[in-house]
């Protein structure tokens, strides 16, 4: 059978990408003939930019030669964003004819915004029209599926449930032994894993602070991972991960690039896999720690409880607090053993410097940072660093070229790729300034800490071997908040 799959593919960094590369391998092993197509640059056959109604359209000119055709959704491969309600009815029109015109079609639904089948707008009722189309739609679990009928109004027996890990094959041949000797991993320790993405909604952050206190008793958590977009949100929340790792004993931060056999080796490697999930519909991570038997503590959100219902070494937690407690169960501590430890002595002094150092920090992490090393009265009075000014101001970028007047979206999006050449360069150059300022402006302020005429700064006090009294402390105020 001949068989069209359209999806991102390796060696595009992507979870849908790793997913799809072995559903690929396993229908070439059934004796299929098999084309990829990727929305972009990649190891697949033929390459599409599909976003937008005239990549649908293309796309639809080229499923006509195919048995079969497989399409890993998500809505960013093919709708602009940000897009009007005229462009998402124009795609979604023509997302249609490409279902209808191939011979078999069946879609893995990885996200979709359930609202848009039940509003009235034009862009509305073409996705409801787009979904009709398809011959067979599959979501990973019940309540997904539930959803998806209720809002697209399509018949139970068109939308089918698909096991998430359904394909997933072993990628690794180390056991923990060799994988912890490769990777440098204490062979004694209890290691905790937290891997996928480096994004806010992902919650690694979360872990983080769940795992204070155990890295002084001798375990040990692993962050691995990296962006999937380097600016914005997701640069911010890296820096707030870089902070909050460099203040808890026992935590390590590998960011880069992981390739699947590097990936499975890091889940060998660990006792315990932690998913803090803010949101997300599955988790592509808890399949791959089922294939080697490693325990997960994971939230309870999206369609997990009923992804992992059937796993007797899977724990779900509905908050920092249970997560918390999990990670202490895991670990052998008892109750008593998670909560922060008492102050040390020192006498008051030192006692409002550390608070002063605490407040000092959970001010960094909102962008309005106080001055660390200064005494009480400087600190309550909530001076601002030398960058404060200069952060609040947001990288340079493009506007969308999106319009509500008929084709001036169009008109917008030619203009903007036609001066991108010259034009990118300087946002490029403008935010590398701002960077640069910042940096400048962060290191005066060192300065000013290291000089400080109130006795040796907190930071010196660290560096001498006091870090465990502000490890210990309170944490800031935690940030408002498909899986890979």
């Amino acid at each position: 059978m001949r068989i069209l799959v359209v999806t991102p593919y390796p060696p595009l960094r992507d979870g849908i990408a790793s997913y799809a590369v072995q559903l690929v391998a396993r229908l070439r092993r059934e004796g299929n003939d098999v084309t990829v197509l990727s929305p972009g640059p990649s190891a697949a056959h033929l390459h599409l930019d599909l976003r937008g109604p005239r990549g649908a359209a293309a796309l639809a000119k080229r499923v006509r030669g195919y048995d079969r055709l497989i399409v890993q959704f998500h809505p960013d491969f093919f709708f602009h964003h940000p897009t009007t309600d005229a462009d998402r009815a124009a795609t979604a029109l023509a997302l249609a004819t490409a279902f209808r015109l191939a011979k078999d079609s069946e879609i893995v639904v990885h996200e979709v915004d359930y609202r848009l089948g039940r509003q009235r707008s034009p862009g509305a009722l073409a996705m409801r029209a787009m979904w009709r189309s398809a011959d067979r739609i599959y979501l990973h679990t019940e309540s997904e599926r539930r959803s998806f009928i209720e809002a697209f109004r399509r018949s139970e027996n068109a939308v089918q449930l698909l096991e998430h890990g359904e394909s997933f094959v072993p990628k690794t041949r180390h056991d923990q032994v060799s994988a912890r000797r490769t990777l440098g991993i204490p062979e004694e320790a209890t290691v905790f894993l937290s891997i996928g993405f480096i994004q806010p909604h992902k919650g690694f952050d979360r872990a983080i602070r769940a795992f204070r206190g155990l890295g002084e008793r001798g375990a040990r958590l692993y962050v691995v991972g990296s962006l999937r977009l380097d600016e914005g949100e997701y640069a911010a929340h890296l820096d707030e991960l870089r902070d909050l790792a460099s203040d808890t004993p026992g935590v390590e931060l590998a960011v880069g690039y992981v390739s699947d056999e590097l990936f499975d080796r890091w889940i060998v490697a660990a006792d315990y896999v932690v998913l803090p999930y803010r949101h997300i519909w599955s988790s592509g991570v808890a399949e791959r720690a089922a294939i080697y038997h490693r325990p997960v503590i994971v939230t309870r959100v999206g369609g997990l409880a009923e992804q992992v219902a059937s796993r007797p070494d899977v724990t779900l937690v509905s908050n920092d607090g249970e997560l918390r407690r999990a990670m202490a169960r895991a670990f052998g501590g008892s109750e008593a053993a998670e909560e922060p430890a008492d102050w040390p002595s020192g006498g008051d002094d030192l006692r409002q410097r550390v608070q002063a150092e605490v407040r000092s920090r959970a001010a960094r992490r909102r962008g309005a940072p106080l001055r660390a090393g200064l005494n009480s009265h400087a600190a309550s009075a909530h001076q601002r660093s030398l960058s404060t000014s200069v952060r609040s101001l947001p990288p340079l970028s493009p506007p969308p070229p999106v319009s509500g007047r008929p084709g001036a979206t169009l008109l917008k999006r030619v203009v903007q790729r036609s001066v991108g050449w010259m034009v990118d360069p300087v946002y490029w150059q403008v935010n590398a300034l701002r960077e640069a300022t910042v940096k400048a402006l962060d290191l005066t302020d060192a300065e000013l800490d290291e000089g400080s005429s109130n006795g040796p700064s907190l930071r010196s006090m660290t560096d001498s071997g006091s870090s465990e009294t502000l490890s210990s402390a309170p944490p800031g105020p935690a940030p408002v908040g498909s899986d890979g």
